[in-house]
């Protein structure tokens, strides 16, 4: 979609310099843009790269100016940049209209403009909200609600009664409602605890590629509002992650553990059951949170079992010096022994 600077500008609350009918027709980074695409520069020490680029317009903090170009002025251009993109860029439809391989029950319920892949199936009872659109081969499950303009790529499966808020983008190969990993060992072999309860995903939330979320065992599985999940991440049973919480690849949840709202969970961490982010707290990759530990609000935990980073990055220190001082201890050993 092609707009104006001047637009642009207005829609960001940016300071305009230069030519303001100046055409922006894309986004790009400074050294594959063409003279219609917008980039963004964050500081003096990017500055040369964007004087250098073709694009014809950037995006910069107060102070920068690139010559021969237009300049939008924000306080943070990154983030600039990324509302720019829900202007700029036009997403293609993952389908258009119901397509004659889609199988649909006849008392599924569709708001308006819903569209429907091939050879996706939608079993009884399923709601879809207006403007949602549903991938090719992908699975909705009987009683499941998907909210408005909800994104459904291709091959994602919806277990029954899965709920969906507005606006909820579920990536390709995602299974949401799962049963979980629950058993009781008796009687010389393993019961399968029930797995009765349900999974809901609110308003804004973003699922990655082939990351499974499963349903509650007698309650509730519950993703908030505008939390941003990676490819690859396990969540298990009646697990809460709070509103804006941002995971990363390849971590796995377990069951009945919650995440507070604006944590941050880097990737490959591993959560023991009954564990406890509060709000704000930051894990770094690879961390190990043993089972029903608690980090605290605004807390930046690393390593396993997780510990404060200063004393992470201490003892980490220390641990890469341990050939040294082994080297050293054994000179000393054989110092004294020869006394």
């Amino acid at each position: 979609m092609t707009t104006t600077a001047r637009d642009l500008a207005a829609f960001l609350g940016a300071e305009l310099a230069g030519d303001p009918d100046r055409l922006v027709c894309g986004l790009a980074g400074p050294d594959q843009a063409a003279p219609g695409d917008l980039i963004y520069c964050e500081g003096s020490s990017y500055q040369s790269q964007a004087a250098a680029s073709r694009a014809g317009t950037a995006l910069v903090p107060p102070g920068i100016r690139l010559e021969g170009k237009t300049i939008l002025e924000v306080s943070e251009p990154k983030l600039a940049f990324a509302r720019a993109a829900t202007l700029v860029v036009q997403a293609h439809p993952l389908a258009r209209g119901i397509h004659p391989t889609a199988v649909i029950s006849p008392t599924a319920r569709f708001g308006p403009r819903v569209a429907v892949g091939p050879h996706a199936v939608i079993e009884d009872d399923v709601e879809i909200g207006a403007g949602s659109e549903i991938g090719a081969f992908c699975f909705l499950g009987r009683g499941a609600r998907v909210g408005e303009r909800c994104l459904l790529y291709p091959r994602v499966t919806l277990y029954p009664g899965a709920r969906l808020g507005h606006r909820v983008i579920l990536h390709a190969g995602s299974v949401i409602g799962s049963d979980g990993f629950g058993y009781v060992r008796g009687h010389d072999r393993q019961w399968k605890f029930p797995q009765l309860g349900g999974v809901e995903i609110a308003d804004d939330a973003e699922i990655g590629a082939n990351t499974t979320i499963d349903r509650g065992s007698l309650g509730t599985t519950r993703i908030g509002k505008d939390v941003k999940i990676d490819n690859l991440v396990q969540i298990a049973h009646n697990v809460t992650v709070g509103e804006h919480a941002v995971i990363a690849a390849q971590t796995g949840i377990s069951g009945s553990s919650h995440i507070g709202s604006n944590a941050v969970i880097g990737g490959q961490v591993g959560m023991g059951d009954h564990a406890f982010v509060e709000d704000g707290a930051v894990v770094g990759s690879q961390a190990g949170i043993l089972p029903g530990k608690r980090v605290r609000r605004g807390k930046v935990m690393w390593g396993t079992p997780c510990r404060p980073l200063d004393k992470f990055k201490e003892q980490h220190a220390w641990l890469a010096r341990v050939p040294e001082l082994a080297q050293r201890l054994k000179a000393l050993e054989r110092k004294v022994g020869g006394e």
